[in-house]
């Protein structure tokens, strides 16, 4: 199968790319390289025949059709998003234009390429979204997110992610484009941006840092590892029913404070300080506006129509992680210098 994977370059892309490549699919990667992104990512497939770079904004349509055209692929698996929440609250314009508009420039290449080929039904658009779209749970552990549940989004990167679902459901109803979407649980695991709770807490704990907890840290999310997380899509873009969602999460619930306590633990097994333990950086700082208390997903669709289940617990990730990062220095180093990172963004509400 040749697949069209747009944001191939960013954190969760990357992990689709390389493992799609890895089974033997054809994958051009379509990537703006935007801030978050690097082809470091894909560096272990870059030089295959199995993969194609084009760096492309999903905002540029013209561009899009070229690529489609020029390419030909069997299906679109759509990941190209702004996604971090702080950024949002500081600046929601990029996420309206890349999320939501671009998600429209890219619906609109799509149906005209699909219709150019004769509409087959082998197609598949995939849409590939997050649980924010569904705002925030309660405490009741008995209380998650299902495919069911109506969307609440909270932050401009929520309703923005939001929207784009809203867009590409209606483009199904409307137009017959094939698709299947899905909404995921929080992603952690190798190449994770250092602009995010797991690796911020990882290098910041290396470099003698604070490690920042927003509030309490008794905010509670669902964590699923990347590479399970790659899993799930490229098995819902071979065998998910069409104009289905799926829900996709990592069953790991842990508060943000306890999440960072297991950090600190696993470094204080593979990279011990010479005096103390790395919870003596944790510092507890301002919370975010709007901080969504609890998020965790109810994945029985996917687990029972598909038969995917997670491979890791969180412990198992955490641990792989943070071995991961202690070993690829020269990948995170120059990540750095970049634009936000390491400063305290969302606070300008």
């Amino acid at each position: 199968m040749k697949i069209l994977v747009t944001g191939g370059a960013g954190f969760i892309g990357s992990a689709v790319v390389r493992l799609a490549v890895a089974r033997g699919h054809h994958v051009v990667n379509l990537d703006a390289l935007t801030y978050a992104a690097s082809l470091t990512n894909v560096a272990l497939v870059v030089e295959s025949p199995l993969h194609d770079f084009e760096q492309v904004d999903i905002r540029d349509r013209p561009a899009l059709d070229r690529i489609l055209y020029t390419h030909q692929p069997d299906a679109i698996m759509h990941l190209a998003a702004e996604s971090h929440v702080d950024r949002s609250i500081d600046g929601p314009g990029d996420f309206i234009q890349t999320n939501v508009v671009g998600t429209y420039n890219l619906l609109e290449a799509a149906r005209a390429y699909w219709v150019a080929q004769g509409r087959p039904n082998t197609f598949r658009f995939h849409h590939i979204s997050t649980d924010e779209v569904f705002g925030s749970l309660p405490a009741d552990p008995s209380v998650k997110f299902t495919e069911q549940t109506p969307y609440d989004p909270r932050s401009p990167y929520s309703a923005s992610k939001a929207s784009s679902d809203h867009l590409v459901r209606a483009w199904h109803e409307t137009y017959d484009l094939p698709v299947v979407l899905t909404n995921c649980s929080n992603n952690y695991g190798p190449y994770h941006f250092p602009e995010k709770l797991i690796p911020v807490a990882i290098l910041n704990a290396l470099k003698g840092e604070p490690l920042p907890i927003y509030g309490t840290g008794a905010n509670i999310r669902d964590w699923l590892y990347v590479e399970d997380h790659a899993d799930a899509l490229l098995l819902v873009l071979e065998k998910g029913q069409i104009g289905r969602s799926y829900n996709i999460g990592g069953e790991n619930e842990r508060s943000n404070l306890d999440l960072v306590h297991s950090l600190c633990g696993i470094l204080d097994d593979l990279r011990p300080k010479a005096n103390g333990s790395y919870t003596d950086q944790i510092t507890f700082v301002a919370d975010r506006p709007g901080h969504d208390a609890r998020y965790a997903i109810d994945p029985t669709r996917i687990r029972t129509e598909l038969g995917w289940r997670p491979s890791v617990t969180v412990e198992q990730g955490l641990r792989l992680t943070v071995r991961w990062y202690l070993d690829n220095e020269a990948w995170w180093r120059p990540l750095l210098a970049r634009k936000g990172v390491g400063e305290r963004l969302g606070v300008n509400a």
